[in-house]
């Protein structure tokens, strides 16, 4: 938008010189740099109301985007209604899977300790009871799978909320590397 907004100044100021060496009346000039003005804002409307329909999500009902997960009303917000798809294998199986919340803005959606959730291959449907969060602050949270086995390097990969909402799922596949013995 700050781009459009160059062009169109760059180009009144263009039309300005050119209609000013060709003798054209002050009023002129003003009117035509007010028409442009009007085209400007016109144009930024438009772009704003087709970014809007571009993202808007469907997985959402409208007003739903701004309502935060809570322990007073349980399970009241489209949010926490919907269920994401979590499957997390690794080569070996047998591994131990942990996974924990990461927030960026701890004031609003706070950081938990890892929670043991099962071993490889793990695969359930459950949803988010993260308390605080919203679709909207959704991108600022972060998932972290962590899987560990006896033997073997612990690894970890984190998923942006915001986009396992998107997805419905959560889904990876870890290849277990061997520990190196200390000599």
């Amino acid at each position: 938008m700050k781009n459009t907004r160059f062009f169109f100044r760059v180009l009144c100021l263009f039309s300005i010189c050119t209609l000013a060496s060709c003798g054209v009346s002050k009023r002129s000039l003003k009117q035509s740099n007010k028409a442009l003005t009007q085209a400007l804002q016109a144009s930024a409307e438009k772009t704003k109301a087709e970014a809007l329909k571009l993202y808007s999500d469907t997985s959402i009902p409208e007003g739903q985007a701004r309502e935060s997960v809570s322990r007073d009303k349980p399970g009241q917000t489209a949010l926490e209604q919907t269920i994401i798809r979590w499957a997390i294998d690794s080569d070996p199986q047998g591994a131990r899977v942990f996974y924990r919340v990461i927030s960026s803005i701890p004031a609003v959606v706070k950081n938990t300790n890892e929670t043991a959730l099962m071993t490889t291959p793990y695969e359930e449907t459950r949803a988010f009871n993260i308390l605080g969060l919203t679709y909207e602050n959704s991108r600022d949270v972060q998932i972290e799978i962590k899987v560990v086995k006896s033997g073997y390097e612990p690894q970890i990969k984190r998923f942006n909320v915001r986009q396992a909402l998107d997805q419905q799922e959560i889904s990876s596949y870890f290849m277990l590397v061997p520990k190196e013995e200390k000599e």
